[in-house]
């Protein structure tokens, strides 16, 4: 799946410099504390909790993210003992913070960078929310990580969920550069009409911080809450399974 002939026109061309996110670029991360350096610490229980355990076993697997911003996924990933990690962001001053820490990331544009990239990685993981692109833009990057992917290869992605009716219209209209929302049903036909199979959706989880026991309240509310919705779901006919505010997927090439 991963080559490409050349007879095929390229994925990605000039006019896709100018995405239409204008304030929230997709390429760069947007969730850091204002004290950055925090974030190191807030940041690592929830990336073990919903990333470590659907990564390779192999350390040496190549591992590209995508927005990596100050290097917080980076810095878990290198922690783990993965040894072959890339981290680009398109702000400058965020890799500085993560060159500071000594992670390997580098300012570059997401889809220049993957651009002409032919079975280079084993995952490839954007940190900004694919609702930071439009759906074709979404469409085109997803290629982009389909042929910078080895055969058996994975993207790990997520976007704002629609589906939660107490936070899902509020996610796509508090920010103007979200430009759609996703169930666990459109995730995967994204991911399906960029070329990759067999996808899996999952929730991302936000109370993960144990050390804290205000997370053990918010995990109880938030999960009676979503079975609620969830049997209301099926009232109308609708079988909704993931009620999340984030939801994510992973999908192989």
């Amino acid at each position: 799946m991963n080559q490409v002939p050349s007879t095929v026109t390229p994925l990605f061309d000039e006019s896709h410099r100018r995405l239409a996110a204008r304030l929230e670029p997709f390429d760069s991360y947007w969730q850091a504390p204002k004290d950055v350096e925090s974030g190191f610490r807030s940041f690592t229980a929830y990336y073990r909790a919903n990333y470590l355990k659907r990564l390779p076993q192999d350390r040496n697997a190549r591992i590209l993210v995508v927005s990596c911003g100050p290097g917080y996924l980076v810095d878990v990933l290198v922690r783990a003992g993965y040894t072959a990690v890339t981290g680009i962001d398109s702000d400058p001053v965020k890799i500085e913070h993560a060159r500071r820490h000594g992670l390997p990331c580098e300012t570059a544009q997401a889809f220049p960078y993957l651009q002409g990239r032919q079975a280079e990685y084993d995952v490839i993981i954007p940190e900004q929310e694919l609702n930071h692109l439009t759906i074709q833009e979404t469409i085109d990057f997803l290629r982009l990580c389909r042929v910078a992917l080895k055969p058996g290869g994975r993207v790990i992605v997520y976007a704002m969920n629609g589906a939660n009716p107490l936070v899902g219209s509020e996610n796509l209209s508090h920010n103007i550069d979200h430009f759609y929302n996703v169930t666990e049903y459109s995730l995967v036909q994204l991911l399906e009409i960029a070329g990759l199979r067999e996808a899996r959706p999952f929730a991302l989880r936000l109370y993960v911080f144990w050390k804290n026991p205000l997370n053990y309240v918010g995990l109880v509310v938030t999960g009676v809450l979503e079975l609620t919705m969830r049997g209301i779901f099926l009232l109308y006919g609708k079988k909704v399974r993931i009620l999340a505010k984030k939801i994510a997927a992973v999908a192989y090439c």
